[in-house]
């Protein structure tokens, strides 16, 4: 790691790569984790309601079947896998059925190869760096599989809470107190606003998983980061999501996710969320 910060002319290009081999993963994390789940969820109704049991085979699983097209099956190879280069090289076709491979592989591949290289910028190549890139990636995964299916799932959100409490313990970015009152914060500050606006309005306003990803965020950015969290994604959201609707011809009443805009505040807190207050203090004339 010493070497690394010693040796940037080295270290960033490594630092690239990795992020275009996690975005790979992370792609595929985004397509195959809802259908596994979606399967898990069906398969233990039937269960608990005593239906008899029927063929369903599990869809693909996220280490071990190897990538493939999802509309022929042609098994990919090791130079149809490479991240961007193989899409571009390809022209964004299957080479076996020419059926259209999503622009989405590049750019998660694209984007997550950014944060990466942000991640070592900000915190060097030690475990700071490590942890702001674990963050990252797991902000990606769950902000593209809110966008596909309006899931925020578990399975990722939890986990992601604790890495950020174990964070704490080792007081890698701030004590164990702050992470938390963050956490707790993060949860009960969204469910608050979930739960008055059910009873005034009888609708839920949002998805419990928008809850568990606040309280994973909080985890990182602490209590003092939960606020502008909070600010950043309803700012961003009211004006992507208002752009969106314009632009699909949709009413206010179409449901737009919450999670990618709670990613990115959260993302943007936990790399400058003390600047930024900072700045908004000196603003106010509250700091002089």
């Amino acid at each position: 790691m010493a070497f690394l910060d010693q040796h940037p002319g080295l270290g960033y290009p490594a630092a690239a790569g990795l992020g275009l081999l996690l975005g790979s993963f992370l792609n595929v994390v985004i397509l195959r984790l809802p259908r596994r789940l979606e399967w898990q969820w069906k398969r233990d109704s039937r269960e608990i309601l005593g239906e008899p049991e029927i063929y369903d085979p599990p869809p693909p699983g996220i280490v071990v079947e190897p990538s493939h097209c999802p509309h022929c099956k042609h098994r990919l190879s090791w130079y149809e896998n490479i991240p961007v280069l193989s899409w571009l090289a390809l022209r964004g076709r299957c080479r076996a059925c020419k059926a259209p491979i999503s622009v989405q592989y590049p750019l998660v591949e694209l984007l997550t190869m950014l944060l990466v290289l942000a991640s070592v910028w900000r915190f060097g190549f030690g475990w700071q760096g490590f942890g702001a890139i674990v963050l990252s990636g797991f902000l990606v995964a769950l902000a593209g599989i809110d966008l596909r299916t309006r899931l925020l799932p578990d399975q990722l959100t939890l986990p992601l809470m604790w890495l950020g409490i174990i964070a704490g313990i080792e007081n890698l970015y701030m004590p164990l107190k702050p992470a938390v009152l963050g956490a707790m914060a993060g949860y009960l500050s969204l469910w608050s606003v979930y739960w008055v606006y059910k009873q005034f309005t009888g609708k839920d306003g949002m998805g419990h998983g928008d809850f568990k990803l606040l309280a994973a965020i909080g985890a990182w950015v602490g209590l003092n980061g939960v606020i502008p969290t909070i600010l950043i994604s309803s700012l961003v959201g009211a004006i992507v999501g208002s752009i969106w609707l314009a632009v699909r011809g949709r009413d206010r009443a179409t449901p737009i996710p919450f999670g990618p805009f709670l990613a990115i505040a959260g993302w943007i807190t936990f790399f400058w969320g003390e600047v930024l207050v900072d700045g908004y203090l000196r603003l106010a004339g509250i700091r002089g």
